[in-house]
């Protein structure tokens, strides 16, 4: 899932409450400096594992293959990536595009967007 929005839009909010939505317990980080915070789930099938990207600190899409991020995309798990447009052209498409906009300090609006047949299961 990709998700696009200005600083202070609340892309890292709706990260956290997914992941306690999801079952993520203990500390939530920002990755905005570490540039990738894991998690993992278990389910019913196994432990689940959870990718948490924030590409805001790139200044060229290369940096995403220096990273060896390619091996994490190409393997299980749900991949949250803040700032994709900095991983433009190496990031796999997303399954689903969200963007928030700001409306006011309380209240935001919510698009979402998909872009594959997984996606499009995922919104119906």
């Amino acid at each position: 899932m990709a998700l696009h929005g200005d600083l202070g839009a609340g892309k890292t909010t709706f990260v956290r409450h997914l992941l306690r939505a999801l079952g993520v317990t203990g500390r939530i980080k920002s990755p905005t400096y570490a540039v990738l915070e894991p998690y993992e789930v278990t389910t019913s099938a196994g432990p689940w594992p959870i990718w948490h990207f924030d590409f805001y600190r790139f200044s060229d899409p290369r940096e995403w293959e220096d990273a060896g991020f390619r091996d994490i995309f190409a393997g299980p798990g749900l991949k949250l990536c803040e700032w994709p447009e900095h991983a433009k052209g190496v990031m796999p498409t997303p399954d689903l595009d969200l963007h928030l906009q700001v409306g006011t300090d309380t209240q935001r609006e919510l698009t979402l967007h998909a872009n594959t047949p997984l996606g499009e299961a995922l919104l119906a």
